[in-house]
């Protein structure tokens, strides 16, 4: 089965090293990128390490080498710190990329709808899903998903691990909404072993109020955090966006919280969503309570003003 990757840079290039370590997911990597030198470099680096891992040949080339390719990941546009999106004071998070990749996406989906009109789309640019509702429309078929709140929803997990001092994995915590500054935590039916979160937090003395606060700071700017420190997020999402390829190429119907269209709301955004072949097969929400659900509200509204905002860049 294979496999394409547009744009390798840093998420592109962390991505194809997760695809080739995981390994047995796919045979064939096919790496595209606007400069074919560092596409070329990327594809000859990741051929070394290979044998490592369960037979799978990367390679790089031109869209039209992405015939038969049964999933398609974008990860192609400006990143963060290029864009200038590493404000913690800016509401508009990675909002602030939506104009400049828009463009991009404008060139790139078209492209690779002729090239692999049968694809699933994974769309993991900045930010994921104001460009996939775009994916949507530029592309013409359904078969697109962003990677949403996955990793927003493992950071949720790692912070409260680390204060719970229990195994992330043991933790069931979801981040819904979209994936920025909008997001929303469900603190509501976070769980350790169906042990209610705000339970256990409480019976060690800490100030929920104050923990709260302080895991929501990590989480939202948890990509700022990181960029100050090596330049680019790239190695989780990296991760991510390889696991989900998996799921697809699987058809392992996983429940994860990634984003596609929901037609209850009119825009992308991360539920509870079932992931196969072809992409998200069904959606559905999550437990909440008032105040969670107030706070979707709101994020479903600056995600239907984004995606307004980059249907506009295309138009024009």
């Amino acid at each position: 089965m294979k496999v394409a990757v547009i744009g390798v840079g840093a998420v592109g290039s962390a991505t194809a090293l997760s695809l080739v370590e995981r390994g047995g997911s796919c045979r064939e990597i096919v790496l595209v990128d606007r400069d074919s030198a560092r596409a070329d470099g990327v594809a000859a680096d990741l051929r070394y390490a290979a044998p490592l891992s369960p037979v799978v040949d990367v390679r790089s080339g031109g869209y039209q080498d992405l015939a038969d390719a049964r999933i398609v990941v974008i990860t192609a546009g400006a990143n963060e710190k290029a864009g200038g999106a590493t404000d913690r004071s800016d509401p508009r998070g990675r909002l602030r990329l939506l104009e400049t990749n828009a463009k991009v996406y404008a060139d790139v989906v078209p492209q690779v709808a002729a090239a692999a009109p049968q694809a699933v789309l994974l769309v993991v640019t900045d930010p994921p899903d104001p460009l996939a509702d775009l994916t949507l429309r530029l592309a013409g078929h359904q078969r697109v998903f962003s990677t949403g709140t996955l990793i927003d929803s493992l950071r949720f997990r790692v912070q409260l691990a680390d204060r719970l001092r229990v195994r992330p994995r043991d933790v069931q915590a979801l981040v819904v909404g979209e994936h920025g500054t909008s997001e929303v935590l469900l603190w509501s039916s976070a769980t350790v072993g169906g042990i209610p979160v705000d339970e256990l937090l409480g019976g060690r003395g800490d100030s929920l109020d104050q923990v709260r606060e302080a895991v929501e700071k990590d989480i939202r700017y948890a990509n700022i955090t990181i960029i100050e420190g090596t330049g680019a997020s790239q190695y989780g999402i990296g991760a991510v966006s390889a696991r989900l390829v998996e799921a697809v190429l699987r058809d392992e119907h996983a429940v994860l919280p990634v984003a596609a269209h929901s037609a209850t709301y009119g825009v992308t955004l991360s539920l509870s969503s079932v992931l196969g072949a072809g992409g998200v097969q069904q959606m559905h929400e999550p437990a909440m309570n008032a105040e969670e659900r107030d706070a979707l509200t709101r994020s479903v509204a600056v995600l239907r003003e984004a995606t307004e905002r980059a249907m506009a860049v295309v138009a024009a």
